[in-house]
């Protein structure tokens, strides 16, 4: 998607939407250590709504609620979010997080632009769909995140020694660490508020 982006298919982006919803909700006891859904599972989108816009957000917007497990929100988080982002470009960008699909993990990305659009599906076993006079179906996701990511996680070693090794810097940088947790920060800001906030006033206090 970012070579499509890029290479200017997309032309001026105009929307970027992120999905990312778990298979299965974590633990009430891990909910209470985890700093939160936003630090704990949209800080992902946020790195990648990052890379996708080639740029920071200056602005949030949180609506956030607990509808799959009550036991989330009496550890003092939710597990149903939808997230609004006004991004440096101009661009609109919106991640929908849920803690809960039952059919799997579903990951899935778009980037909507002046030109075209770049849009990127769930990786399933099989690409097989068998149609008959019942339905049409097919694979459902891969169940969960190392079985999707288990090759990211590879490149990702293998960019870290090839560094070490070649005295060069990392692809990604401290500020690439910082910018998603004050992303995440402004969210729960939001969140409690229920009022778009600007990223200046994360990143001034």
């Amino acid at each position: 998607m970012r070579a499509a982006i890029d290479a200017g298919k997309v032309g001026e982006e105009h929307i970027i939407r992120i999905t990312s919803r778990d298979p299965e909700p974590p633990s009430p006891a891990y909910v209470a250590v985890s700093g939160g859904m936003f630090m704990d599972m949209t800080i992902h989108d946020f790195d990648m709504v990052r890379y996708l816009a080639g740029c920071d957000p200056v602005e949030v917007f949180v609506e956030g609620a607990v509808l799959v497990d009550p036991a989330i929100g009496q550890a003092g988080d939710i597990d149903t979010a939808v997230i609004t982002m006004k991004m440096e470009n101009g661009a609109i960008a919106t991640i929908d997080n849920s803690r809960k699909a039952v059919y799997g993990y579903d990951q899935r990305a778009e980037v909507f632009g002046s030109k075209g659009m770049a849009m990127t599906g769930n990786d399933a076993a099989s690409t097989c769909v068998v149609s008959d006079a019942q339905g049409v179906t097919g694979e459902v996701p891969l169940h969960f995140f190392l079985e999707r990511y288990m090759d990211a996680y590879a490149n990702e070693i293998i960019s870290f020694v090839n560094a070490i090794e070649n005295d060069t810097d990392t692809e990604l940088n401290v500020y690439d660490g910082l910018k998603p947790v004050l992303m995440a920060m402004a969210c729960n800001k939001s969140l409690k508020e229920h009022r778009v906030v600007k990223m200046s006033e994360v990143e001034e206090a």
